[in-house]
């Protein structure tokens, strides 16, 4: 049966854009602009989910963004919420935590042996006999947790982004939202931060006043400043030092960096505590309100408000609006209300019982909703309802209103001195850190003309703060009846009289605890796990300091509160594992690459060509890569390098420089010869390594790793104020392009565009020459790295592109192609190197890479020497060999990192793997025991599947080129 109500001038739902999805295998209608928890609910369905402890059914709480036991699947997703995940097409539903549906869950047995699982029972329960406890620590294992993590679920990291402003206001409320423009009329940029869909706070749902017409005014004023930015369906997730705050949206995290900050996030709605205070059906009043104004739908039938404020009356009030029949409104306070608004009440037939609480819920059938509830007078000092003298009424639907918790998390992670203001029964700032302002119901302001006059008080406070000189606003502190009951609690002998939602804490749990010891506020929290679920206690602990404070028969502010951590939501792991503010590097011949279907990829700062895919091109990934590496191997390829560091060396110390920063001796180095350069930490682990070309007796050109640039320039920064040498450095690294051409007829190809003779005995591999290439001045490597036969050329950036076209274009009859870094990696597979930093991890040492011709030991000194004298004495671990598959495999291929098993034992792990078309096997790099460092050894690799995979280590792949 459907609960949508007609059309509300406040609704945020779009009727002419209806679509249908499932849940539990039921279909269902809704609107953009739903929440899940709203469509589920316009359409009668009341069971949401299932508790954590008890699986108990649960429906709609708060409506506010922590209803934490309506968290759904979707079978990719786990634990979405579902009052604050906006529904869509197609989605398919189910409830987290149940065994069996949420309707028919097997597990809700365990409502029924309660009392045999006292809080903390986990902690005492099944230790003994000892050999039982691994069974039974596996079934408490597995009942914990509520939804199951897909281990195929998509990696989908969301870039992290930065932000700065002069005022970061947390809260788009009135307060808030009149704070924005206070700033902004100064001049001041803005960022104000809402985690709902739309701005205005509790005038969007509170129509107590002219809300509409208010935050119409409102959002008007903040739309006609371009300093004010509004963001909205996001939350600040935590405050950190100098005013960092992160805000997580969809498309991820925002660091905004402020230079002051206005809290004005509002305050949580709590509930009275009374029997089956849980069942589908009880909500908050401000629950009842968002239902029907900001999504049209009828919160139940036939109910009662149970309040112990005047707020319950305006919510009675919106409910009778709505067409929900209001049987009464039971006022837990011994004086009642005075306000205007119980004449209205009961000018429209709706019973008022002041000194009355909800005695207890009676559920109906399966206990899946509300059949009637129990009225009992009630004894506020003792906290106790009078039995002698109930009333039941029949209804489906309770609304009910304790009080508020400010949402203060941010103010005390900023380190606020909070206070117990008795007046409105909460706790405020009593001392705000430097910058930090707090505006609003956070700031126990509740009227709201004082709320708007609030957020301008904080705004002229951070205005003065920040140098400007602004006349301060008298806001007045709050008067008459608390907006918060003092401890609006009904004990019950029957318990189930709930706390907290997330863990299924009863009053008499705090009890039990304070009764074995735990009678501080972070001791109770820790064994009765009050405040550690999902919602992190926003409607639970504030109820169980009042209770504690009871227990101990001390005022509440002698309990204190509990350490406020971030994340105030649960925040994917992508947003938190994506990727960093990151600034991209384009090469010269970056616009060629994208032109020419370069898929590219990050490496380092720069983007870089993984492989390239032309428009129409059919090829998969792995068929582009392998026919780039073919190319490389039988006509030619050609790839943009200019993405590696690039550093001169000059001076008359130059060669002593080198000598003592690398490995290698360059004392001696001919000038028109390159030679390999390894650098070490001091630990004597592999750094980078590159290319050392002699230009002159005191010029070194230098090449490193593309990842690695920055950090041999600052080492060697370094070195040169420890040395003293008569050296200097230039890092020409963006103002150089570089390129190799690769293969059989690269020679042939590049001879078109230079004088240079360019055969293998007037040009050897080592070799260097400042030449010219298609009259460009450049510097010209012959190389080995991906081929026996290569030329790399370094050349002005500014000429890149043109150099490289002009190759291009002599290289067409032979089929040049160019290739990226997925080839790339291929062929210097395909030749036997490794790679620094991927074959090899921070505590690979060069005699495990078979590096030791690259070291002079007999040097008086270079980095790391010292280590490499130590480690030399000692024994190898492991060691990098290349190995090859069996020729007739024909399973599934191993992947980096799968483990090396030797006898049945993990003895090492694979670097590199791939599949060769040239040679036609898999071949690879891999760490394994010294003792197979010799040809011909053999070890098993265990893939993903379990697999043992056969595998031979060889002196090179160039040898079985050579063999076939």
């Amino acid at each position: 049966m459907s609960s949508r109500l007609t059309t509300q001038s406040t609704e945020w739902i779009q009727r002419d854009k209806p679509f249908s999805f499932s849940y539990e295998g039921q279909q269902v209608t809704a609107f953009e602009g739903d929440t899940i928890s709203s469509a589920l609910w316009a359409n009668g369905i009341k069971v949401l989910g299932r508790s954590f402890k008890y699986h108990r059914a649960r429906g709609i709480l708060t409506l506010a963004n922590h209803d934490v036991n309506a968290l759904m699947t979707d079978g990719i997703d786990t634990n979405i919420r579902a009052d604050v995940w906006p529904v869509q097409a197609d989605m398919q539903l189910t409830a987290v935590n149940t065994t069996g549906g949420v309707i028919k869950d097997r597990s809700q047995f365990i409502d029924k042996i309660s009392p045999l699982l006292p809080v903390g029972f986990y902690y005492k329960a099944f230790h003994t006999p000892r050999r039982f406890f691994p069974f039974w620590e596996d079934k408490i294992r597995k009942a914990a947790g509520l939804g199951e993590v897909n281990f195929n679920y998509p990696r989908i990291p969301k870039p992290k982004q930065h932000a700065h402003c002069d005022v970061l206001i947390i809260g788009a409320g009135i307060a808030g939202l009149s704070a924005a423009i206070s700033v902004a009329e100064q001049g001041l940029s803005v960022i104000i931060v809402d985690e709902n869909a739309k701005a205005g706070g509790s005038l969007t749902y509170d129509m107590a006043t002219d809300s509409v017409s208010q935050l119409t005014t409102l959002l008007s004023a903040v739309e006609s400043y371009s300093k004010i930015r509004l963001i909205t369906n996001a939350y600040a997730a935590g405050y950190y030092a100098d005013h960092l705050v992160p805000i997580v949206e969809t498309t991820g995290i925002t660091k905004v960096r402020a230079k002051a900050l206005i809290v004005a996030s509002g305050a949580f709605e709590q509930p009275p505590v009374f029997r089956n205070n849980d069942l589908p059906g009880v909500m908050m009043g401000s629950a009842a309100q968002r239902l029907i104004y900001r999504y049209a739908v009828k919160p139940f039938d036939k109910g009662v408000v149970v309040t112990a404020n005047d707020y319950g009356y305006r919510t009675a009030l919106d409910l009778l609006a709505a067409g929900v029949d209001v049987l009464a409104v039971i006022d837990m306070r011994r004086e009642g209300s005075s306000s205007p608004l119980v004449t209205e009440l009961k000018s429209k037939q709706v019973a008022v019982h002041k000194a009355s609480c909800v005695y207890e819920v009676i559920a109906s059938k399966q206990k899946l909703g509300v059949s009637e509830v129990v009225i009992c007078p009630y004894d506020e000092l003792m906290a106790e309802a009078d039995t002698k003298n109930k009333i039941r009424l029949k209804c489906d639907g309770v609304a009910m209103s304790a009080g508020w918790a400010p949402a203060a998390a941010l103010l005390y992670q900023a380190g606020t001195k909070m206070r117990f203001d008795n007046t409105v029964q909460q706790f405020v700032p009593a001392e705000l850190p430097e910058g930090v302002f707090a505006a609003g119901k956070v700031n126990g302001i509740f009227e709201l003309d004082q709320r708007q006059l609030d957020g301008q008080r904080a705004a002229a406070e951070a205005l003065n703060y920040l140098g400007k000189s602004v006349a301060t606003v008298e806001v007045k502190q709050h008067q008459g009846i608390s907006p918060s009951h003092a401890y609006p609690v009904v004990n019950h002998p029957k318990g189930k009289n709930f706390v907290d939602f997330d863990e299924d804490i009863q009053v008499k749990d705090f009890i039990n605890a304070a009764k074995e010891g735990f009678d501080n506020i972070e001791l109770m929290k820790r064994f009765t796990t009050v405040g550690m679920g999902p919602s992190q206690g926003k409607h639970s602990n504030m109820n169980a300091i009042r209770i504690l404070a009871r227990i101990r028969d001390l005022p509440v502010e002698k309990i204190g509160t509990t350490t406020a951590r971030p994340f105030f939501h649960p925040t994917p792991i992508g947003h938190l594992g994506g990727r960093g503010f990151h600034p991209h590097r384009y090469t010269a011949i970056h616009e060629w690459h994208i032109e020419n279907g370069g898929i590219m990829t990050a490496a380092g700062l720069w983007m870089r060509p993984s492989y390239y895919l032309p428009a129409g091109s059919q090829l998969t990934a792995q068929q582009a890569m392998q026919q780039e590496a073919m190319a490389v191997r039988t006509k030619a390829g050609m790839i943009d390098n200019s993405t590696l560091g690039k550093i001169e060396v000059y001076g008359p110390d130059a060669a002593a420089f080198l000598e003592r920063v690398y490995t290698g001796k360059f004392a001696k180095q001919k000038v028109g010869q390159y030679r390999i350069a390894m650098l070490l930490d001091e630990a004597g682990v592999m750094v980078d390594d590159g290319l050392a070309c002699r230009l002159a007796e005191d010029r070194f050109y230098l090449t490193t790793s593309t990842t690695n640039s920055a950090m041999v320039y600052r080492q060697l920064q370094r070195e040169v104020q420890i040395s003293g040498l008569s050296v200097s450095l230039a890092n020409l690294t963006g103002v150089k392009a570089a390129m190799t051409i690769a293969g059989p007829a690269s020679a042939d190809i590049l001879s078109q565009l230079t004088t240079v003779d360019l055969s293998a005995n007037a040009f050897p591999t080592g070799s260097v020459v400042e030449t010219k290439v298609a009259d460009v001045e450049c510097l010209l490597l012959r190389v080995a790295f991906v081929a026996e036969q290569a030329f790399e050329i370094h050349l002005p950036a500014a000429a890149g592109l043109y150099v490289w076209n002009q190759l291009m274009q002599a290289g067409a009859l032979f089929g040049l192609m160019a290739y990226g870094t997925d080839a790339q990696r291929l062929l210097r597979l395909e030749m036997g190197h490794h790679l620094i930093g991927h074959d090899t991890d921070g505590l690979t040492n060069p005699f495990e890479a078979h590096a030791e011709p690259l070291i002079a030991m007999d040097k008086a000194f270079f980095t790391g020497q010292r280590s490499l004298k130590i480690i030399a004495k000692k024994p190898l671990n492991k060691t990098l060999v290349n190995f090859v598959l069996d020729s007739d495999f024909a399973g599934d291929l191993p992947n980096e990192c799968n483990l090396v098993i030797d006898n049945g034992d993990i003895a090492g792990r694979i670097t590199s793997i791939a599949y060769s078309p040239y040679l036609k096997r898999v071949i690879g790099i891999a760490f394994v025991p010294p003792e197979k460092r010799q040809t011909g050894s053999r070890f098993e690799i265990r893939n993903d599947a379990g697999d043992l995979i056969a595998a031979t280590v060889i002196q090179s792949p160039t040898e079985l080129a050579k063999s076939a």
